[in-house]
């Protein structure tokens, strides 16, 4: 079984993939496929850990990640993780419209949202 350690040590893999990929020229392929599903990874990890139901599915994900938001402070990632996947789309599948990111921005922001569940999975229940 997994457990919220395990999603979390998948998110920071997925992370340096990310970071790899930032750097010029961007490979927005990389940045955009890890990026997200270092998010996702980091998302269930939170869930995991606060023995909040998990989905599978993707908009689901973009729901919990704004309810870990409101609820427990989190950064709101919940549309970096939609233009994450339509990035990905983009570029996987090319039927839809690139949109657009700063690949610097993407990357931090997703160190930032893999920091912030760190720190809640090692902090004070």
């Amino acid at each position: 079984m997994t457990t919220a350690p395990d999603k979390l040590t998948l998110a920071r893999s997925h992370l340096e993939n990310v970071l790899a990929a930032r750097d010029e020229p961007t490979d927005w392929k990389d940045l955009s496929v890890y990026g997200f599903h270092c998010l996702e990874a980091a998302v269930d990890a939170a869930l995991m850990h606060l023995e909040l139901p998990a989905s599978r599915s993707h908009w689901k994900r973009e729901g919990a990640a704004r309810g870990l938001h409101d609820e427990w402070g989190l950064p709101d990632v919940s549309e970096l993780l939609h233009d994450l996947n339509d990035a990905r789309k983009s570029r996987l599948y090319g039927d839809i419209p690139d949109p657009g990111l700063d690949a610097e921005d993407v990357a931090s922001r997703i160190e930032g949202y893999v920091n912030a569940v760190e720190a809640l999975l090692t902090g004070p229940p």
